[in-house]
């Protein structure tokens, strides 16, 4: 009889560290897929829209590349983010304030020269009016700037199509494959600029794909591009 007790206890104990074993631990974190961020500007609407696992989080209007220097068309990556950055072309310096013509924020794109940044000529949103970068409105570039990452999908489209009638609803569409699920491997071709303390501060440690200086001041990015 107490054979038959000792062996009953034995096999109901067996079962409950069997049922404990297969539990999760009750600190194991639980595994969650990345977001999936992607920036589509359509040129021809001269709008911008952040888009999160399918779903628009924000619209904004933009400014785009004029005709004789157009922005470019294409499915390209975030490359390098910066606050503050400085301005450099053709000899001309200029250090971050309301004169900078890139704005407060820098958003550069895995082609090189171009990027996503501020303008310090408010008017010109909405137009095609930049050299071929996208230029947005300080209240929006600073909005947007910490929504996005290193790595995310930018998107530029160039003649209206599904996916810009479906995010924007304006114009005419035309027969043109979507592009809004498709992320293309955009050649990388990188500076080996130095690192800023506000890049090492927003975590965009790979080297930029913008043309630079060679010492680029601690206060900004020195850049040297399109606008």
């Amino acid at each position: 009889m107490l054979a038959a007790v000792l062996a009953t206890q034995l096999a109901a104990q067996s079962a409950s560290q069997h049922a404990a074993a297969t539990q999760p631990a009750a600190n194991e974190q639980t595994q969650t897929t990345p977001t999936k961020r992607v920036i589509v500007v359509s040129l021809e609407d001269r709008k911008l829209a952040l888009v999160e696992d399918g779903q628009v989080k924000k619209i904004y209007t933009v400014a785009v590349g004029k005709p004789s220097t157009p922005s470019p068309v294409g499915t390209f990556t975030i490359e390098r983010r910066v606050i503050n950055p400085t301005y450099s072309h053709d000899g001309r310096v200029v250090s971050p304030g309301p004169n900078n013509p890139v704005g407060t924020r820098w958003m550069g794109l895995s082609i090189p020269g171009y990027g996503i940044h501020g303008t310090n000529a408010p008017r010109s949103i909405g137009k095609a009016a930049s050299h071929g970068c996208i230029r947005m409105a300080r209240k929006d570039l600073e909005e947007l700037y910490p929504m996005v990452q290193v790595g995310d999908t930018v998107e530029l489209i160039g003649q209206r199509n599904e996916e810009t009638a479906q995010l924007f609803g304006t114009g005419e569409k035309t027969v043109q494959p979507s592009t809004l699920t498709v992320v293309a491997s955009a050649v990388h071709e990188p500076v080996n600029a130095p690192a800023t303390e506000q890049e090492e501060a927003n975590s965009a440690t790979r080297p930029g794909a913008i043309a630079t200086a060679a010492a680029a001041p601690l206060s900004g990015l020195t850049f040297a591009g399109s606008l």
